[in-house]
């Protein structure tokens, strides 16, 4: 009765501002890790940092992520998607503004370590609720859309890098950073709780107000809610997360094992390769400001790489398009890490970026279907949160291996084998969940 009429109800200005809405945290979110990814070769120079300690300041951030990601994924379960949500933004920008006080390379660490707690609340919880309310056949699409404003995000952290960075100092790219704060109080107003989220803690005349309120803002004729609440609404109802232990149940721990793998994988190799990227291609003997405009040019790639997910994620399924754009993201940087000129840099990294975040995409989109109502959230932050791991090893690793004196053609290697790998394990362990209502899989795993 509930969840069909939300179903029905017409893609419109509803979906688009709850888009806009998820994907600005989204974007706000990938601001910050670009920063600081710019920041670092200038930061190096300053107070003179060696590359492991340039490592830290990357993996610590991503500590406090995996931290987030799996506290704020089991509270949305508890106390709300819109409510979890909007206390992460808060806190990922007040703390960005804080970095920009930092008086030591010590006060930074503490201080990304608490950005790093609120964006990787934010991203699983923005994820699941977006894949609550937006319709079967257009889910996919929606979530690799809003996956798609991390790689705005980031180039907008590559338009401050370029054009105030070399002008006004790093600090200023954290004062910028303190501004999503206001943005929680269009949360506040205009973003509504998961309707799903509502069925699952009884409170149904809640959720029976949403959705006359959609279909007013939707221009849908509504007539008063008759009948009885269907079995999967009753089940919602009485199902409750059992915390941690019930993703390896028996139902659940092919699926867990999957995505824990490739969570671990995109992480690993997607902070590997990002947070040192500047670096890198400074390392090749560019110039800063050289390196940001190269930089640049292989972030814009990223957007194309998300719009040919959205399109592939529901045409031949997640399933597949994750697999093909993870093995496609180690060919490229296997490619990258050997390019012998500016022009071969530019082309591999172009479409490594590509590839790469057209993974991200589908992987957002991915998890939150693997999951019912009452542990979907918990879900995705533990995949997420797992995954994070990834992301505190590869800067360290990739400092030491640097001060090690590896070449960038072995450490790029590495991240190949990794992509190649993780390609793999999606491709055998996965589901594929196209074109199917979330009860619809739901009911699937209690087969």
């Amino acid at each position: 009765m509930i969840l069909e009429r939300l179903e029905k109800l017409p893609v419109g200005s509803f979906h688009y501002k709850l888009l806009a809405l998820t994907g600005l945290g989204w974007l706000f979110d990938s601001m910050d890790t670009g920063l600081i990814a710019f920041v670092l070769p200038v930061l190096a120079k300053e107070w003179s940092l060696s590359p492991a300690q340039m490592g830290w300041i990357g993996s610590i951030g991503l500590i406090g992520m995996a931290l987030g990601a799996v506290l704020a994924g089991t509270l949305a379960d508890r106390i709300g998607r819109k409510r979890v949500f909007s206390l992460t933004v808060l806190l990922y920008s007040l703390s960005t503004g804080m970095c920009a006080l930092a008086w030591s390379y010590e006060s930074l660490l503490v201080f990304r370590f608490l950005v790093g707690f609120g964006l990787g609340g934010e991203l699983p919880v923005a994820a699941t609720l977006m894949s609550e309310y937006a319709p079967a056949h257009l889910r996919g699409r929606f979530i690799v859309l809003l996956e798609s404003f991390w790689g705005l995000g980031w180039l907008v952290a590559a338009c401050i890098a370029y054009l105030l960075i070399p002008t006004f100092g790093w600090q200023i790219a954290f004062v910028i950073g303190t501004l999503p704060a206001l943005y929680v109080f269009l949360i506040r107003l205009h973003m509504p709780e998961s309707v799903r989220y509502l069925l699952a803690k009884g409170r149904i005349e809640d959720a029976k107000q949403v959705i006359l309120s959609l279909e007013k803002k939707l221009n849908v004729a509504s007539v008063p809610f008759t009948g009885e609440l269907t079995a999967a609404e009753l089940g919602s109802e009485k199902k409750q997360a059992s915390g941690p232990l019930a993703l390896w149940g028996r139902n659940f721990r092919t699926r867990t094992a999957m995505l824990w793998l490739a969570w671990f994988g995109i992480v690993f190799s997607y902070y590997g390769i990002f947070m040192w990227l500047p670096s890198i291609v400074f390392a090749q003997g560019f110039a800063v400001v050289k390196t940001f405009e190269y930089v640049l040019i292989m972030t814009l790639a990223q957007l194309p790489g998300y719009y040919a997910a959205a399109y592939l994620v529901e045409i031949i399924g997640r399933k597949y398009t994750l697999s093909l754009f993870l093995l496609l993201s180690g060919v490229c940087s296997f490619f990258f890490g050997n390019a012998g000129s500016a022009a071969s840099l530019l082309a591999w990294g172009a479409a490594m970026s590509f590839f790469n975040l057209g993974a991200w995409g589908v992987i957002y989109t991915y998890t939150p279907e693997q999951y019912p109502t009452a542990m979907r959230a918990l879900g995705s932050g533990w995949a997420a949160g797992f995954g994070r791991i990834g992301g505190m090893l590869a800067p360290m690793l990739v400092g030491v291996l640097l001060g090690a004196s590896f070449g960038m053609n072995t450490i790029f290697l590495m991240f190949a084998s990794v992509f190649v790998v993780i390609s793999a394990v999606v491709l055998a362990l996965g589901t594929e969940s196209k074109q199917k209502t979330l009860e619809e899989l739901e009911a699937a795993l209690e087969q």
